[in-house]
């Protein structure tokens, strides 16, 4: 079912200031000394796994320490497998996350936690509208999905992408991808509502330096959480962690 309450914008030029996410070193400080971090004061899981998917330009690397983490609470993390996130999201899906989603199921034997970045997390969604029942929860960090609403440097580095996109695949894409007019599987996916079966997490900064926040929230306070700090730190943000301990655990609950 087509979500009536989500309308993807077309690709804007956002005022942000894009200078504060060299800032994102003091996230990771602030994580490394908090208790959260060591497991403390927060739920821990039950071992499901929980697919980690990096942001537009970004591989598995960077979430090294997300994924850590996640394994000394109580979860099982996987790699998303993608590579560079430099790609058309459907192909990506297609023939990389999905290969990772069947593993993680057969490896655990229950449903998966999709948690994304940025670009990520808008995969994530889309992902969770394809395969609801395979999906407990979807948690999204900083992740535009209501439009790719960003600086002007990220406007002009995905138009880069999407050249490559077209001369590399050529009539394997439509003409319109990695734009918010195409008609593929993972942008029809997208604009459908989460399944009710899928907790919905969306966590945001208003100091993002990168994206409009206001793009990156289901409009929901029951699902959206402000947290300080950078676009960039997120992955390692230590009140965006305590957030993300508490919904899986929700979720899990759920069954």
């Amino acid at each position: 079912m087509k979500d009536p309450n989500l309308h993807i914008a077309d690709q804007e030029e956002a005022s942000v200031t894009i200078w504060k996410e060299v800032l994102f070193g003091a996230d990771l400080l602030l994580l490394l000394t908090s208790p959260v971090y060591y497991g403390l004061g927060i739920p821990h899981g039950d071992n499901s796994g929980v697919v980690i998917i990096p942001g537009f330009l970004g591989s598995d690397h960077y979430l090294g320490q997300l994924r850590s983490w996640i394994a000394r609470i109580g979860y099982r993390p996987y790699v998303s497998g993608i590579g560079l996130n430099a790609e058309c999201p459907n192909l990506l899906i297609q023939r990389h996350l999905n290969a990772t989603l069947e593993t993680a199921l057969t490896e655990t034997g229950g449903k998966i936690h999709l948690i994304g970045h940025s670009l990520g997390g808008i995969i994530a969604r889309s992902v969770a509208g394809q395969r609801p029942d395979d999906i407990a929860s979807v948690i999204t960090l900083g992740s535009p999905f209501r439009g790719t609403i960003a600086h002007r440097s990220i406007l002009r580095a995905a138009e880069v992408v999407r050249r490559q996109i077209l001369e590399e695949h050529g009539p394997e894409v439509l003409p319109q991808c990695y734009t918010a007019h195409c008609t593929c599987n993972f942008l029809q996916s997208l604009r459908r509502k989460v399944p009710d079966s899928v907790m919905e997490t969306a966590i945001y900064t208003l100091d993002d330096g990168v994206v409009d926040s206001r793009f990156c929230r289901t409009g929901h306070p029951d699902k959206d959480f402000q947290v300080p700090g950078t676009h960039i730190g997120l992955t390692f943000n230590s009140t965006a962690y305590g957030v993300i301990a508490k919904r899986l655990a929700e979720a899990c609950k759920r069954g």
